[in-house]
């Protein structure tokens, strides 16, 4: 397998690669993670099963989709492909470093660039993708609330059901969303979708970076909801981020619905406290 991807680098690439030195890295949850080295070059190598090789073409529309933005760094795709039992994405290695308030001040503005940058009128994207590795459905739809229903919170309570998740007041809530949105008409903005801590750093020239992305056209505010899910980003995030495209008014009311579509996704991925959180939620935003 490590000689079949050596050779697409060297393809991809027109210069030879032979891997000389292998370690495994963190991958996250869900894939497994690897620098591949030779003399003098390093790549970062995602491995998982060959029927998750879709996820991996995904990732890499998304990454190339965001880096023709000009806007925030990320990590180029080189190649992606399946050999015996796996698939694998073999992307740029980006040597991370310190960070700083300067840099994550620069991250919220260039992330509010990406947010500015008009691609479509509508929300969706061009090709389903993954958020984790749960399918994530982006149909093109005009209406933003429709788009939230039907393809983000209805989609996750469809897979907690056959998960055998109890969330009595899904049906209560899927109704009232078109009123919790009334009043708020987002600009399609380009956004990462799946924006929290994790997937987010800088590198040794104090270069802000963005990766792991689950790409489409939604509201902004979905971006940043996320980042104050598991912790939240420095206060200079914030700051840099509302100098260029400040929030709009009712924001905080609209959050914890935009979270608790990755609330209910990780009760898909990994059950537990999952269930009890996303309840919480559905019961604040009913009032």
């Amino acid at each position: 397998m490590w000689n079949h991807i050596a050779a697409q680098i060297s393809q991809v690439t027109g210069k030879q690669f032979a891997s000389s030195d292998r370690r495994s890295v963190g991958g996250g949850c869900i894939n497994q993670g690897y620098a591949l080295s030779d003399s003098d070059r390093t790549y970062f190598v995602k491995l998982n099963q060959a029927s998750e090789l879709a996820m991996f073409e995904a990732e890499a529309a998304g990454l190339r989709q965001l880096q023709r933005t000009g806007t925030i760094r990320v990590p180029t795709p080189i190649c992606y492909g399946a050999v015996g039992e796996s698939a694998y994405l073999v992307l740029e290695w980006l040597q991370l470093g310190r960070e700083t308030s300067a840099a994550w001040e620069a991250m919220g503005q260039q992330l509010a660039a990406l947010h500015q940058t008009k691609i479509v009128d509508t929300f969706g994207w061009e090709r389903h993708n993954t958020i984790g590795s749960t399918p994530q459905i982006n149909t093109w739809t005009t209406n933003w609330a429709e788009f939230w229903v039907k393809h983000r919170l209805g989609y996750q309570f469809q897979l907690a059901q056959r998960r055998g998740g109890p969330f009595p007041k899904q049906d209560q809530l899927l109704t009232l969303i078109p009123d919790l949105l009334a009043g708020h008409t987002p600009q399609p903005s380009l956004v990462h979708g799946d924006l929290w801590s994790g997937n987010a750093a800088v590198t040794q020239a104090g270069e802000p970076v963005i990766f792991d992305p689950a790409t489409y056209v939604g509201d902004r505010e979905v971006d940043l909801a996320m980042t104050e899910l598991f912790g939240g980003f420095p206060a200079a995030f914030y700051h840099g981020y509302n100098q260029v495209f400040p929030l709009d008014e009712g924001y905080q009311q609209r959050k914890p619905l935009y979270n608790l579509y990755h609330v209910l996704n990780h009760f898909n991925l990994f059950g537990g406290s999952y269930e009890s959180q996303a309840n919480r939620m559905i019961m604040q935003l009913l009032g």
